[in-house]
C-alpha cells in the first residue's frame, strides 16, 4: 500500500534535521560528512563494496532463454520464470548486478527500429516474441536491487550452422541489415570452412556508426546501469585464414600504412566513440568490456605480462590496455579462464598483479572474469578438479586492492556447482551483502539520510519503516535504493562499524511513488534487541550519511 505523502515542507524539515543529527561518529565511512581519516580494522572475507555478477548468455540459448522454451505453447510465461530463476540465484549468492547478453548477434532483445528480433527468443530469425524482453529483464531485476548491464555483440551476425546462419547472408531475417548492406559484411573463416560467420566489418565507418545507433537505442530507451561488450571484435584467428579486408583498408586506411595498427584504432574508434555517446545520452550508465585476459606478453612488449599466451593486442585487434590508461571505459572484465599454478601460458597468478598494476593510478574499475564453466570438468586438467580453485582465485585477489570484483562464467555453470566449488566461494567470499563499487568521477549529488520512523516485532520479523529522502529537485540526489545495517543491543553505534558488511543485512530498492519505504528483517531472532541504521543509495551506489537510530522495542 502506498503511504500517504507528507507535504513537502514538513518532509524537508525532517530529512534536513536527520542530516544534522548524522555526526561523524555514525556515518558512513564514505559519506561526505565523515571528517575522521582513522583506519578501520575490516574483515577482508566481508567487504562492504565488490561487484559481484554472473554473465547470462542468451546466444545459442546458453542461459536464457533455453532452447526448449522457444516453441512452448506458454513460452513467454517460461521465459519469464526463468529468468526470474536466474534472479533467484543471483540474490541467494548475493550478487548485486547480472550482466545480460541482450543483442548477440546483430539482433535484438526489444522491439528495434534497426535490427531484427533475435532467433533465441523464439527459434526463428526475425520473429515478433510478442513480448518486450528487455523492458522486463530490467524492471525485474530492479525490482531486487540488481543493476543491469545490457551485453552486446559489436559486430558478429551469425553463428556457424548447422543451427546458425553460417555464412549465408539469405539465411538471415529478411530485414536484417546485412541482407541490404552485404558489402559491410565479410565471412570468417571463409564460406565453405568449417566454423565460417559472418561478422561487420569493423573497418568501415558507416558500420562503426552503424553498430553504435543500434545499441543506443537500448540505452536511451531502457533503464540500463551499464554498457557490456565481451571479447568478440575482429574474430580470433581461425587456422591460416586471413581476414578479407584487403579492399577496405585500401578505402578507408585514414593514412595508416600498417594494417594491423588500422586494425587497433577502428576498435579503438569503437570503444572511444561509445563511451561518449554513453555518456552524452546518460552519464550515471557504466561502460565496461570484458576482454581476452593476455593483452600482451612481456616477450612482446615490456609493459606485457609474464605469460605466453595469445595476445588480444595482435590476434583481435583489442588494445585492452590502452583503453585503461585513456579511460575510455568505466571498468574492465580480463577472462582469467586460467588456474594457479605452473602454467607459463597464463598463470592466474601472475595476471592478476598484472591487471591491478594497469588499472592503478587510473579511474577504471577492475572485476575479474571467473571461469565457472572449467570447474569440475575433465577436459581442462587436473587443476580444474580441485573444488577450492575457483574461491583461491577470489583468496588471491584479497591481496590487490585494486580488484573490486568478480563476475562468474556462466549462469548454467554457477547453478551447476560441480564439485560443490560454487558453495565453498560463496560461503567464504560472497557471505554478506555487498555494495556496488562507487564511481566517483561519474556526476552525483549528496544525499541526505533517510529517517527511521518505526522498527516494530511482529510474527514475521522485524517491521523497519523510513522516510524516504529527496526526489531530486534542489541541492540533493535522489535515492534509487537504501542499505540496511543491523547492530545487536541498543548501544551507540561508531564509524568503524559501517565499514565492512559485517552489519550489512539487505538492500533495497526504493519505491517512487510513496513517501515511506518499509522492509521486514526476517532473520531477526525473538527477543533479540537491536538497533538499525539506513543509508540512502544513489543509481551510482553512492552512499549518503547513516540515518539516526532505530531501536527494537
Amino acid at each position: 500500500m502506498k503511504a500517504t505523502r507528507l507535504g513537502a515542507a514538513g518532509l524537508a524539515v525532517a530529512l534536513l534535521g536527520a542530516l544534522a543529527a548524522a555526526t561523524p561518529a555514525s556515518a558512513a565511512p564514505d559519506a561526505a560528512t565523515t571528517t575522521s581519516t582513522a583506519p578501520c580494522a575490516t574483515d577482508p572475507a566481508t567487504p562492504k563494496r565488490q561487484f559481484r555478477a554472473m554473465w547470462i548468455s542468451s546466444v545459442v540459448n546458453i542461459d536464457w532463454p533455453t532452447k526448449a522454451s522457444q516453441t512452448a505453447p506458454d513460452r513467454i510465461a517460461i521465459q519469464k520464470a526463468e529468468y526470474l530463476g536466474w534472479l533467484d540465484l543471483a540474490q541467494k549468492l548475493n550478487h548485486n548486478a547480472v550482466v545480460v547478453q541482450v543483442r548477440p548477434t546483430a539482433d535484438a532483445f526489444w522491439p528495434s527500429a534497426y535490427e531484427p528480433w533475435s532467433e533465441f527468443l523464439t527459434g526463428v530469425r526475425g520473429q515478433d516474441p510478442g513480448w518486450d524482453p528487455l523492458a522486463f529483464l530490467v524492471a525485474e531485476s530492479h525490482k531486487r536491487n540488481l543493476e543491469f548491464h545490457a551485453w552486446f555483440n559489436p559486430y558478429r551476425i551469425s553463428m556457424p550452422a548447422p543451427g546458425g546462419a553460417g555464412a549465408d547472408l539469405a539465411k538471415l531475417a529478411p530485414d536484417h541489415p546485412a541482407r541490404q548492406h552485404p558489402d559491410w559484411t565479410f565471412a570468417y573463416p571463409p564460406a565453405g570452412v568449417a566454423g565460417s560467420r559472418l561478422y561487420y566489418n569493423p573497418g568501415i565507418p558507416e558500420v562503426r556508426e552503424f553498430v553504435q545507433t543500434a545499441m543506443m537505442d537500448a540505452v536511451s530507451r531502457y533503464d540500463v546501469d551499464g554498457v557490456h561488450f565481451d571479447d568478440y571484435f575482429y574474430p580470433y584467428p581461425s587456422g591460416t585464414h586471413q581476414v578479407p579486408d584487403d579492399a577496405t583498408f585500401a578505402a578507408y586506411n585514414r593514412g595508416f600504412t600498417n594494417k594491423a595498427d588500422w586494425r587497433r584504432d577502428n576498435i579503438n574508434l569503437l570503444i572511444q566513440e561509445m563511451n561518449a555517446k554513453i555518456k552524452a545520452a546518460k552519464p550515471w550508465v557504466k561502460f565496461g568490456v570484458s576482454p581476452f585476459g593476455i593483452w600482451r606478453n612481456a616477450s612482446a612488449d615490456p609493459a606485457g605480462s609474464d605469460t605466453t599466451g595469445s595476445q588480444s593486442y595482435d590476434i583481435i585487434s583489442a588494445d585492452t590496455r590502452r583503453w585503461v590508461k585513456e579511460e575510455w571505459i568505466d571498468y574492465i572484465v580480463p577472462q582469467l579462464y586460467w588456474y594457479i599454478g605452473q602454467y607459463p601460458a597464463a598463470d592466474y597468478a601472475r595476471l592478476v598483479p598484472w591487471w591491478a598494476e594497469t588499472v592503478r593510478g587510473t579511474r577504471v574499475q577492475l572485476y575479474i572474469g571467473q571461469a565457472d564453466y572449467k570447474s569440475g570438468e575433465p577436459a581442462y586438467g587436473p587443476y580444474w578438479q580441485n573444488p577450492r580453485e575457483l574461491s583461491d582465485h577470489l583468496t588471491l585477489n584479497r591481496s590487490y586492492p585494486e580488484v573490486l570484483g568478480n563476475v562468474h562464467f556462466s549462469a548454467v555453470q554457477v547453478k551447476a556447482n560441480r564439485l560443490g566449488a560454487t558453495d565453498i566461494y560463496a560461503a567464504e567470499h560472497y557471505s554478506r551483502p555487498a555494495l556496488v563499487p562507487a564511481m566517483p568521477h561519474l556526476p552525483a549529488k549528496p544525499l541526505l539520510p533517510p529517517v527511521i520512523t518505526r522498527a516494530d516485532r511482529q510474527d514475521d520479523g522485524v517491521r523497519l519503516s523510513w522516510l524516504q529522502p529527496a526526489d531530486g529537485r534542489g541541492p540533493f540526489g535522489t535515492a534509487t535504493s537504501y542499505a540496511i545495517y543491523r547492530l545487536d543491543g541498543a548501544g551507540r553505534a561508531d564509524r568503524c562499524d559501517f565499514a565492512d558488511a559485517a552489519h550489512l543485512v539487505d538492500t533495497v530498492r526504493a519505491d517512487p511513488d510513496a513517501t515511506v519505504r518499509s522492509w521486514v528483517d526476517t532473520t531477526a531472532v525473538p527477543g533479540q534487541r537491536y538497533t538499525y541504521h539506513v543509508t540512502a543509495l544513489d543509481r551510482l551506489w553512492n552512499e549518503s550519511p547513516v540515518s539516526p537510530p532505530g531501536v527494537t522495542p
